[in-house]
C-alpha cells in the first residue's frame, strides 16, 4: 500500500466517524448547550493528547506555533457554526452543507497555493456536489439561520484543510494536533462563559455522546488527519471528505428517523462516481506536471 493509498484509506475511516456525529451531536443538544458541548469535547481530547507532546511543548518552532494557532482558530469557528447551526436544521441537510466543503477547498487551493486542481479534481466535484444536494438536501425546506451557520462552516472548513496542508508539511504534526484541540476547546469556553446560556444536564446518553465526540470524532480523526492529510492533495482530501453525507444521511435515518428518498439513492451514486473519476484522474486525464502550480 502506497502512502497515498494509506493516507486515503485512514482519511475515509475518519469520514465515516464523522458522519455520526451529526446525528449525535443533534440528540445530544437537547441535555447540553453548543460551546458547552465542544467546551468538553475538546477538553478530554487536549487532557489525553497532552502526555504525548508534553515534553517537547517547550521547543516548538515558530512555524508550528504560527500553523497551530491558524488552524485552531479556523477549527473552532468551523465547529461553533455547525453545532450551533444544527440547533436550527436537520442532521442530514448540515451534513449536505458542511459537504459544500468540497467546493470551497480547491477555490482556497487556487487563492492561497496558487495551484489548479486536476480535470478529474473537478468533475469528482461537481458529481459530488450533485450527488449531496440530491442525496440530503430536504424536498421544500427553506433556508435557514442554521443552514446559514452550516455554510459558513463548510467554507471555514475548505480554508482550514488548505491551511492544514501547508503547516503539517512544515510544521511538528503531533504539536499542532494538540494546539487544534486546546484552541478549540479553550475559545468555547470562553465563549460559553460570556455569550452562551449554559446547560447541562447530565445522563448517561450525553456521556455516551461525549465519549464518541471527543475520543473518536476528536482525538483519533484530527490526529489521522493532521498526521495523513499531507501524504495526499488537499483537493483529494475534501474529495473524500464529501463522503460524510451519505454516511451522516444513513446514520441520521436510521437513529432520527430522518428520511432519505429515492433520489437520495441516485445522489449517493453520483457520489461514489464523483469519488471514482477524482481517484482515477491521473489515468483518465493526462496532466501536464508543469500545470500543477497556476503562474
Amino acid at each position: 500500500m502506497t502512502p497515498r493509498t494509506r493516507a486515503e484509506v485512514l482519511l475515509l475511516s475518519c469520514t465515516l466517524i464523522w458522519g455520526g456525529t451529526f446525528a449525535v451531536t443533534k440528540s445530544g443538544l437537547d441535555e447540553i448547550s453548543p460551546l458547552v458541548l465542544i467546551t468538553l469535547r475538546f477538553a478530554v481530547a487536549t487532557v489525553l493528547f497532552a502526555p504525548f507532546v508534553a515534553s517537547g511543548l517547550r521547543h516548538m518552532s515558530a512555524v508550528t506555533l504560527k500553523g497551530g494557532l491558524i488552524i485552531g482558530v479556523l477549527l473552532f469557528i468551523g465547529f461553533v457554526t455547525q453545532t450551533i447551526g444544527l440547533q436550527y436544521t436537520s442532521a442530514s441537510k448540515s451534513g449536505f452543507i458542511t459537504g459544500l466543503l468540497v467546493v470551497f477547498t480547491p477555490i482556497f487551493q487556487i487563492i492561497i497555493e496558487r495551484k489548479a486542481p486536476k480535470t478529474g479534481n473537478v468533475l469528482g466535484v461537481i458529481l459530488v456536489t450533485t450527488g449531496l444536494y440530491l442525496l440530503t438536501s430536504p424536498e421544500g425546506s427553506e433556508f435557514n439561520v442554521g443552514d446559514g451557520l452550516t455554510l459558513v462552516c463548510a467554507a471555514v472548513f475548505g480554508l482550514y484543510i488548505v491551511c492544514l496542508d501547508i503547516y503539517t508539511k512544515v510544521g511538528d504534526v503531533r504539536q499542532i494536533a494538540f494546539l487544534q484541540f486546546s484552541i478549540t476547546g479553550a475559545g468555547a469556553l470562553v465563549g460559553a462563559l460570556f455569550f452562551e446560556d449554559m446547560m447541562l444536564k447530565p445522563s448517561w446518553n450525553l456521556a455516551g455522546a461525549i465519549a464518541y465526540l471527543a475520543l473518536l470524532a476528536t482525538l483519533y480523526t484530527l490526529t489521522v488527519q493532521t498526521r495523513y492529510q499531507k501524504d495526499t492533495t488537499p483537493t483529494r482530501a475534501a474529495i473524500i471528505f464529501s463522503v460524510e453525507p451519505v454516511f451522516a444521511a444513513l446514520i441520521a435515518h436510521l437513529a432520527l428517523g430522518e428520511v432519505i428518498g429515492a433520489m437520495g439513492v441516485v445522489g449517493g451514486g453520483l457520489i461514489v462516481a464523483g469519488l471514482i473519476v477524482s481517484e482515477l484522474s491521473d489515468v483518465l486525464f493526462r496532466s501536464n506536471p508543469s500545470s500543477e502550480r497556476l503562474s
